[in-house]
């Protein structure tokens, strides 16, 4: 059995010289329905971490980053079903102003939410960690270039 390899991406835009977090709401019947979640998925077999992000970004909201970077840091949890450790790249993504997302069957709803209502409605202590690390990068200015992923 081949180990999937998944990705974290926290999209956000910038009102007011503070980030808003982009979270989608799961639809019934499918995983972790009800809970508020930010883009993740799998990767697929032809793809790089990066790559699957960026692709899970555009079928899950249909927005184009004007800014995707890899976060310096990994979602790591212990999944109990299959004893696997899984360690997530996780990304950010820019989003202008404005622009709204789709959804797509997999969500019911969105909001644009500050760091601590986007805290408050993710259930994982990793991804609460994921959210107020990348608050913290972008408020400090502190984006390396080394991690910023050219997508043209």
């Amino acid at each position: 059995m081949s180990k999937k390899r998944l990705i974290d991406l926290y999209a956000y835009r910038i009102v007011e010289n503070r980030p808003e977090f982009l979270l989608f709401k799961r639809a019934k019947g499918k995983i972790y329905q009800g809970q508020w979640r930010m883009v993740g998925g799998k990767v697929e077999p032809d793809e790089t971490s990066w790559q699957g992000a960026l692709r899970e970004l555009k079928e899950e909201t249909g927005l184009v980053p004007v800014k995707f970077w890899a976060i310096p840091s990994v979602n790591t949890f212990y999944e109990h079903k299959s004893d696997t450790v899984h360690h997530i790249p996780a990304f950010a993504a820019e989003i202008e102003a404005g622009q709204k997302p789709i959804l797509d069957d997999e969500h019911t709803e969105y909001e644009w939410l500050s760091l601590e209502e986007a805290v408050r409605r993710i259930s994982w202590p990793e991804q609460q960690r994921l959210l107020k690390l990348t608050e913290s990068i972008i408020t400090e200015n502190e984006i390396l270039e080394d991690w910023i992923v050219s997508t043209s």
